[in-house]
């Protein structure tokens, strides 16, 4: 059957079957940022943006996107690009697997709410598994992030 959606903002039509699921089909488009982790849509490896809500894209079919905007990490560089520095800068991406859909949660969380505080962090991402760095990495470079964003905004820039 055929889709069509817009995926990172380029219109795009392809095949697919009516069971496959939406991680497969980005991949298939070249969006390798969608990792596969449990296929139990545990560990949001797989996270995307549908209509510009975070999904698990390994629980939702391919043809539930049709007619819809999907976008990747690959959509979002510009915007990632800034909050990854801080990430690595707290040596929180020891593997990197996980880092594509923590990045993914973590945008909609800002988006959610620009400066939320380190419980509402922890309870948006608790959804995120990462097995190597214990998320305390991920956690101080989310807070030095928002406190150069809140530095930034304070100076007019």
């Amino acid at each position: 059957m055929q889709i069509s959606m817009i995926l990172n903002g380029k219109k795009i039509t392809a095949e697919t079957e009516p069971d496959m699921m939406l991680l497969e089909f980005v991949r298939s488009q070249g969006c390798y940022s969608v990792k596969r982790g449990c296929e139990t849509a545990n560990c949001g490896l797989c996270t995307v943006f549908l209509d510009e809500k975070p999904v698990l894209s390994c629980s939702t079919l391919a043809v539930r996107a049709d007619g819809r905007k999907v976008t990747t990490l690959e959509g979002l560089q510009e915007e990632a690009e800034e909050f990854g520095a801080f990430i690595a800068d707290q040596g929180a991406e020891q593997c990197g697997f996980c880092n594509p859909g923590f990045m993914m949660n973590a945008i909609a969380l800002f988006r959610e709410n620009p400066y939320p505080s380190e419980a509402e962090i922890k309870e948006y991402l608790a959804g995120n598994l990462c097995r190597c760095s214990g998320y305390e990495g991920q956690l101080r470079g989310i807070l030095a992030f928002l406190e150069y964003k809140k530095e930034k905004e304070q100076k007019g820039e």
